[in-house]
């Protein structure tokens, strides 16, 4: 095997002999804290979150090279296509306007809270998951699901996220135009509470990109390729993602690769 190679036996024994390089050993513990903040995060990291996790342990290392030892291994986010077509939606032309046409995110919480509801099904029965973003942070202050897609639903989503955060007056909530956030009683609570409605303009999903994202991310990292049993094992498994893991742990690369929580405190 030697001469067909063109190498020398004495070579190929040294070959054998000699101890790993510094770069192979640094991999090889590398492979192993990358390992841990993969199981930790039940794989719903990629390599960018990774490489910020691993930094955050005290390792000087590039993302390139996270990205690479991650391939050697085998390891691949937990990220689905969750986009779809939804043709024949109704169009909200009420009176109401967007009122951060600039989509600027505040530099202080509690300024301007999104919100939204999202479509899950447990077996063959749809849920409807309602939530309320603090747009300077991107910390979920209140969620609420439920069998029925209604203003109960939204209310209470919005009362929840009031007594948790205590807003003052003056606060802007921007939604979309769906009629759980046009309804009267809706509006009613939202001045009593002092608090400006922000719409997003008709067909412009974008005007609500920060809510959509957060609904794409919790679908592709929790939802996707899961069976739910029953309404209460979502519910338990959303307030683990929502509570625990999203607001409290999850590397956020719009704030600088910050849980949101972390991000309030650093900030404040």
């Amino acid at each position: 095997m030697c001469f067909l190679l063109g190498v020398s036996r004495s070579g190929y024994y040294d070959w054998r002999k000699r101890e790993d390089s510094s770069r192979t050993s640094e991999d090889a513990l590398l492979k192993i804290e990358i390992q841990k903040v993969y199981d930790k995060v039940e794989g719903r990291y990629g390599s960018p979150r990774v490489w910020k996790a691993v930094q955050n342990q005290g390792f000087c290392v590039s993302r390139k090279r996270i990205a690479r030892l991650m391939q050697e291994m085998g390891l691949i986010a937990r990220v689905t296509r969750v986009t779809y077509r939804a043709p024949g939606m109704r169009r909200f032309l009420a009176s109401g306007e967007n009122l951060r046409s600039d989509g600027a995110v505040p530099e202080a919480k509690n300024k301007v809270w999104v919100a939204d509801v999202t479509y899950l099904k447990v077996k063959k029965q749809w849920h409807y998951l309602s939530a309320v973003m603090d747009l300077h942070s991107r910390r979920i202050v209140g969620w609420s699901l439920d069998t029925k897609r209604t203003t109960e639903v939204t209310k209470r989503t919005l009362a929840t996220a009031i007594k948790k955060r205590k807003p003052e007056k003056g606060l802007m909530l921007h939604t979309d135009r769906g009629v759980e956030y046009r309804g009267a009683e809706y509006q009613k609570d939202l001045k009593r509470h002092g608090i400006f409605h922000s719409l997003s303009r008709p067909g412009k999903c974008t005007d609500n990109a920060h809510m959509e994202s957060f609904f794409h991310t919790l679908k592709a990292e929790l939802i996707r390729c899961t069976n739910f049993q029953s309404g209460e094992e979502l519910k338990y498994a959303l307030g683990r993602y929502i509570n625990d893991f999203y607001n409290r742990t999850r590397l956020h690369s719009g704030i600088g690769y910050c849980s949101p929580i972390e991000y309030e405190r650093i900030v404040a």
